[in-house]
């Protein structure tokens, strides 16, 4: 029993600690303001975490893992390998747009100089070059397109969109992703490719 509470307060810590940097930034965030956030003591805090750098270093761990797991159980078996770029960014998108953890875990990744190591923004620059090394490989870019401009302009793209997604979740909607595929593509890919690739029109464009 005393070991689930300890989890039990352990994650309820590190919401409160996404909750107050997504809100205050890493240098403005106070450990009684994560404390308070979480319902618990000072005490408590520090029994689970030495200092404010652990905190943000457990944060951005945590939300490494979920990236990496939701990227990974995006890309369906069967699917060429725009198609499971396509669906990785869309996964992405989403777990971003509805996990505080993850999205406060990001923002401290890229923004953070504490030596952690991880580096997200880096990470998604070489699974996007990945699938797009994939995609030629099997014949599915169009045959003036550049395997590294075609990366450049994907991974700006999309950084893009998280970086407003901060002030406007809008910006992560899929509905806007789904509208720059469906304008990225027919110059990235071969007319055979286009007609495999599933980038769906929402009502909202039809109306």
């Amino acid at each position: 029993m005393r070991q689930e509470r300890a989890v039990r307060t352990r994650q309820a810590l590190i919401l409160s600690a996404a909750e107050v940097f997504e809100r205050c930034g890493y240098t403005r965030t106070k450990l009684t303001e994560i404390s308070s956030n979480a319902g618990v003591s000072r005490g408590a805090l520090h029994f689970h975490f030495e200092n404010k750098a652990v905190v943000a270093a457990t944060v951005e761990a945590t939300a490494a893992a979920t990236l990496r797991r939701t990227a990974t159980e995006a890309r369906r078996s069967g699917d060429n390998a725009l198609q499971r770029l396509i669906g990785t960014s869309r996964a992405m998108a989403e777990q971003l747009s509805d996990d505080v953890v993850a999205r406060a875990g990001y923002h401290l990744s890229c923004e953070a100089s504490d030596g952690t190591g991880l580096d997200l923004r880096g990470e998604w620059y070489r699974c996007v070059q990945r699938m797009i090394t994939e995609a030629a490989t099997e014949r599915l870019l169009a045959e003036n397109v550049s395997e590294q401009e075609a990366v450049t302009s994907i991974v700006a793209a999309t950084t893009g969109f998280e970086v407003l997604g901060r002030t406007d979740p809008r910006w992560l909607a899929a509905e806007g992703l789904d509208r720059f595929w469906r304008l990225l593509l027919p110059s990235l890919v071969t007319a055979e490719a286009l007609a495999t690739v599933d980038a769906p029109a929402h009502r909202a464009d039809a109306a």
